[in-house]
């Protein structure tokens, strides 16, 4: 019994030493594809965002709008729904949007419902501890001329050791004051993924 458990303590620490031994981590450049699993990943959130910006803005509306108000047009983006079986941080999805949307120099963007909530705690606060000539007022806020949201959706084929997976991105940029759709926006993923001799 003592030998079975000296062997079993030395096996154990073996394979400890030899899981600690493999781990190696490499530094990369944040825009390199790292596909590891066939997951919806950073790379696919950015790709997306960049055509569907690029696209949007090409759309009549923009110019329509840039024509009647003399003005860059204000977007705010509300929400994106996650209707796939897989975890997607929507938020970065979100702020990929809104980095290629400020990008573009065409663009005036309003923050988010929960970013104004605590920029107006903020303000309110002012109205007690700063000076009069420094503190903000409030309704002072320049409103959104347009809401983006959307959602992204996925259908999954497998078999045995093999997946296809076809994600699409929905979007629909919104007139505030008509609630009229001015872009309808689509973007299509297909990955296929192949591990043999493994079910999935």
């Amino acid at each position: 019994m003592k030998k079975f458990l000296t062997l079993l303590a030395v096996l154990s620490a073996a394979i400890i030493f030899a899981s600690c031994a493999s781990t190696m981590v490499q530094r990369v450049s944040t825009d390199t594809v790292t596909d590891l699993s066939g997951r919806w990943n950073d790379t696919d959130s950015q790709l997306v965002a960049e055509q569907m910006v690029k696209e949007a803005l090409e759309f009549p509306w923009l110019n329509k709008f840039l024509k009647a108000q003399g003005r860059n047009p204000r977007i705010i983006v509300g929400t994106i729904s996650n209707k796939t079986d897989e975890h997607i941080d929507t938020d970065v999805f979100r702020k990929s949007i809104e980095r290629e949307l400020i990008k573009s120099g065409t663009i005036d963007f309003v923050a988010s419902k929960d970013e104004r909530s605590e920029v107006r705690d903020e303000r309110s606060d002012q109205q007690d501890y700063s000076s009069d000539d420094t503190k903000k007022n409030f309704k002072g806020e320049a409103a959104a001329d347009y809401m983006l949201k959307g959602e992204v959706s996925s259908v999954v084929d497998q078999i045995s050791g093999k997946k296809a997976v076809f994600y699409q991105v929905d979007m629909n940029l919104i007139d505030m004051q008509s609630n009229s759709i001015v872009w309808p926006g689509q973007k299509q993923i297909k990955k296929i993924i192949d591990r043999p001799g493994v079910g999935f």
